[in-house]
Formats: structure tokens, sequence, C-alpha cells
């Protein structure tokens, strides 16, 4: 048996377990938070690092590599994280975004109809290539990196905005304290209603991560679609009792929640006996596991 275990610098609230049989192998996936401490991430990382059943650790709640407009950026704070492994895999489930995210947006496509939606997502440098795909498929996009991330009223609304934005704020972004640009700890339970909700009435679809996008939901959001990931069966009861009409996350439902991507790259690393991974290799185990997206309805489409 097979472990793979995401370090989380988000809250421990969101902790879950689940053990699943693939191509003939036992996994058992895990995920713990560590309440925005990042002396407590390291320790727990160097720990995992030196048990031997343990095949992957995941970095959670933050980015160790964020793809843009063809370019890699390494944000310095999980360089430190993953640097406390010496000799375990350590993945943040920046090259599955790369690749299934795209496919999961093809695929919805003949479902959904992205032409001439209107969609905004809450963060998209951090998930370009779904930004990318959308915008290819011909929605109407309000990238929010400036609303929701900085709290500037500037919505972006072509990919090559968002690409410039990428190649100005990205250098900078990636060194400062990670705390000062994402929600960690009890933070990222916060709720803020604000301004900011005239984009979620805008918008027919709201897409991205999810820790934002719950951040600054409002109260209804009505017939819309939610995009994202890494939800639980709490997020999913409040997308009901909100009026959302359909949940989509990116990786499958397991045990009732979907797992975070750096979770199922870390599958991937333990199930591909070998690391890194190159693009075709996630290709080829999406199509191998048959890896699509979940889907809850909860009523039709606005």
């Amino acid at each position: 048996m097979k472990r793979v275990v995401s370090v989380s610098i988000g809250s421990s609230k969101r902790n879950a377990r689940a053990e699943v049989e693939l191509l003939g192998e036992t996994f058992v996936l895990e995920r713990v938070g560590t309440d925005g401490s990042f002396e407590k991430a390291i320790k727990l990382i160097q720990r995992y690092d030196a048990d031997p059943e343990v095949a992957a650790i995941g970095l959670g709640g933050i980015d160790l590599y964020l793809y843009a407009a063809g370019r890699r950026y390494t944000i310095r704070d999980a360089l430190k994280l993953a640097r406390a492994a010496k000799q375990t895999p350590v993945v943040d489930g920046s090259g599955l975004k790369h690749t299934l995210e795209r496919k999961v947006v093809a695929d919805l496509d003949v479902e959904i109809g992205w032409r001439g939606r209107k969609v905004v997502m809450t963060s998209a440098v951090d998930r370009f290539g779904m930004a990318e795909a959308l915008w290819d498929h011909g929605a109407e996009m309000v990238f929010g990196d400036l609303i929701f991330g900085v709290g500037l009223p500037v919505p972006i609304r072509t990919l090559s905005g968002l690409r410039l934005l990428a190649r100005i704020l990205l250098p900078v972004f990636t060194r400062l304290p990670f705390k000062m640009i994402y929600p960690t700890g009890e933070k990222q339970e916060k709720q803020i209603q604000d301004w900011r909700r005239k984009y979620y009435d805008w918008a027919e679809v709201v897409a991205g991560d999810f820790l934002y996008i719950k951040r600054f939901m409002p109260d209804r959001i009505d017939g819309k679609i939610v995009l994202t990931n890494t939800t639980t069966p709490e997020d999913v009861e409040m997308l009901r009792e909100r009026g959302a009409a359909m949940l989509v996350t990116t990786t499958p439902r397991l045990n009732g929640r979907s797992f975070g991507t750096n979770v199922m790259e870390g599958l991937f690393v333990a199930l591909a006996g070998k690391f890194p991974l190159s693009e075709q290799d996630y290709l080829d185990h999406i199509e191998k596991l048959g890896l699509g997206p979940n889907i809850t309805r909860f009523s039709e489409p606005s």
C-alpha cells in the first residue's frame, strides 16, 4: 500500500482521508492541515519524507509553481517547504492544473456551452490552463485577480491583459510572504460580502480556487455554475442552500469530497514510479484512469 499525503497550510478542519484501488494497487490519500503554520508544515514534511510508505508529498493551500503566459514562476515560501523533503517527491498540483483542467473545460463544452457564457474567475494566474481554455472556447471573461486578490476594482477582460498582468506582478508577488497574498489557517473561514458581489451577480459561471470563491460569495447565487476543485460535503451543501445550479469539480469525488490537484498529482507520481512527470505523462494517466470532472446538479442553470 502506498500513501500520498498532502501537507496543507490551510485549516485542519478540512482534513480528509480516502483509500482507493487503481490499476490493481491500493493507495491511501490524505490531507493534513497546519492552520497556517509553516513551521508545523516543515516538520510534517520531514516526518513523511522519512516514511517509506509515503510515495509522494503534496503541498496544499500553496502553489510551488505558477505557469502563466509561457513562463514558470516559483513561490519562494513554497520552495522552503518543498526543500524540507530530501528523498520523497514533492508536488503542488500545478502540472495537473495545466493539463487536466484544460481537458475538463474542453470536455464540458458540449454540455455547458462556453461560447458567450459570462465567466468570472476569482483568480486566474494560479489556474492559467483553465483560464486559457475558457477563453479559447469563447467565454466572456472577467479575470478577477486584482479584484479578489488585491482588492482593486479593476476587471481584466482579455487573455492578453491577463498575460501582461502575470508578467508584471508575478515576479514580485512570488517573493512576498505567502500570507500576504492568500488566506491561510483560520483566515480561510472568513466570509467577505462587499462591492465584489456585483461580479457574482453578473456571471453565469464562477470559476477558480474554491477558497476565494467561498470567501466573497453572496448569500444567493441562484442558477449559477461553480467550476472549481477541493470541496467538502459542507461546501456542497452551502452551494445548494445558496441556490447554485451546478457544481463541477475538476477531480473525482472520493469519500464525499474532491481532493486537491496536489493530491491527485501525487497519485500520478506514485502510479508512475518516477518524478518529475512530463505533460504527456499526465495526459496518459488521465486517459488510463478515465479521470473526468465530477458534476453535482442542484437545478437547471440560468
